[in-house]
């Protein structure tokens, strides 16, 4: 017998099939059901033995606004003639907070549940979403601070206030998109890390965060900017909530007809995430 009638693919066994669990192995109640346990769990071990629990979170955001809104209002003065500049600032780094806690998170939360996810079947979309809806609790606790401030400060209330949760449900979409891709990816290429530090760097700054966008005097800047989906929503809430003087996002980028761009990043990002993440997601024990 000749060497390749001995390998001829017909004798050659079959390439193993990895079928692990999905990314939503079940029902979807299922999946809920144990977001929800997995998050409210995280939740309350973050603050275990601590004497003033939730109060650490808070002072987190509060200190970083303390320090920016002193350099900014008294040093160097760049928002001192800003007429609100203080509750959009809180409100910017509250939002800002979430964003970075939900995706920064999520990058190595599969991978710290590596005995989860080998040993018990269960939808393995659940870490990430878990990681997100943490975030959440964070972030409804600290939008309550924010509302105390915003009426001391001396803020009208408007209908406009209604827009807040719709901005906020674009902004978890996005980071959640971010969330999946990233926590896949990870499994696999551990240099996701420190490159999504570096690119939350750059969206920081890069980002009307610490600054207004007035302060940049560079049209195709602004638009630009505004191309972003955090910019753009991080705009539209200081318009909506805090000072309705401000330009809004579609003014800021040019057009109602533009902000396409930012929520076609948002639901591509989000389809993305997940597809990856459901590709990915049989062959994660494997990979770990």
């Amino acid at each position: 017998m000749s060497v390749v009638e001995r390998v001829a693919p017909a004798q050659l066994p079959p390439a193993r099939e990895i079928t692990g669990p999905t990314a939503l192995a079940g029902s979807l109640s299922r999946f809920v059901h144990l977001t929800w346990t997995l998050a409210v769990q995280d939740f309350k071990l973050r603050f275990f033995g601590s004497m003033l629990g939730y109060l650490w979170q808070l002072m987190r955001p509060l200190m970083l606004f303390g320090v920016l809104y002193f350099v900014f209002t008294q040093a160097i003065r760049i928002g001192a003639g800003i007429e609100y500049f203080a509750p959009t600032l809180l409100m910017n780094i509250v939002l800002y907070t979430f964003f970075a806690d939900a995706t920064a998170g999520a990058v190595t939360s599969v991978v710290e549940r590596e005995n989860l996810v080998r040993k018990i079947y269960f939808p393995r979309l659940v870490v990430p979403a878990s990681v997100v809806l943490t975030a959440m609790f964070n972030l409804a606790l600290n939008l309550l601070a924010v509302a105390l401030f915003v009426f001391v400060s001396g803020v009208p209330v408007r209908l406009s206030w209604l827009m807040l949760p719709l901005l906020v449900v674009l902004l978890v979409a996005f980071a959640s998109g971010i969330a999946m891709l990233l926590s896949a990816l990870y499994v696999r290429l551990r240099d996701v890390r420190p490159i999504w530090e570096v690119l939350m760097q750059v969206l920081f700054y890069g980002t009307p965060i610490i600054y207004v966008l007035e302060l940049v005097h560079v049209r195709w800047l602004q638009q630009v900017m505004m191309m972003n989906p955090l910019g753009s929503i991080l705009q539209q809430v200081r318009h909506g909530v805090i000072d309705p003087a401000a330009p809004s996002a579609a003014e800021a980028i040019g057009g109602a007809v533009y902000l396409v761009i930012p929520a076609g990043i948002v639901i591509g990002l989000f389809a993305l995430g997940y597809w990856v993440f459901s590709r990915e997601a049989p062959r994660i024990a494997e990979d770990l």
